[in-house]
């Protein structure tokens, strides 16, 4: 059976090795070191990806305007968004552009799968 793909964007080289080892038995993984990174995998397989996993606070260009222009070209994509820091005014933005779910860093393993279990459920 194929494994559901995820693209997980983040300048933090730790934190995607985390998520890998979290997610990798069970998804597919692809890999952006940055936004427009991001936004160019998203557009070349829209239909292949299900979920993007978007650092909110990234070099050049952040998390919240790759998240408005993928949502732009596909509404259908659930993103969810990282970030370290907790404020609820970002996390109701993202919400707003059209996030399903935010996790904080540092995350829990557990907080990460049950975030991610909950798409594709």
């Amino acid at each position: 059976m194929e494994k559901d793909k995820i693209l997980i964007c983040d300048d933090e080289e730790g934190v995607r090795e985390s998520l890998k080892l979290i997610l990798s038995d069970k998804y597919e993984l692809l890999f952006a070191e940055n936004a427009e990174e991001a936004v160019k995998i998203t557009k070349s397989s829209p239909d292949k990806i299900k979920l993007v996993l978007l650092d909110i606070k990234m070099p050049k260009r952040s998390g919240l305007e790759a998240l408005k222009e993928i949502k732009s070209y596909n509404k259908d994509m659930d993103v969810i968004i990282i970030t370290g820091y907790q404020s609820v005014e970002t996390a109701a933005e993202a919400i707003r552009q059209g996030a399903v779910n935010y996790i904080v860093k540092p995350f829990e393993s557990k907080s990460v799968l049950e975030a991610v279990k909950k798409i594709f459920s």
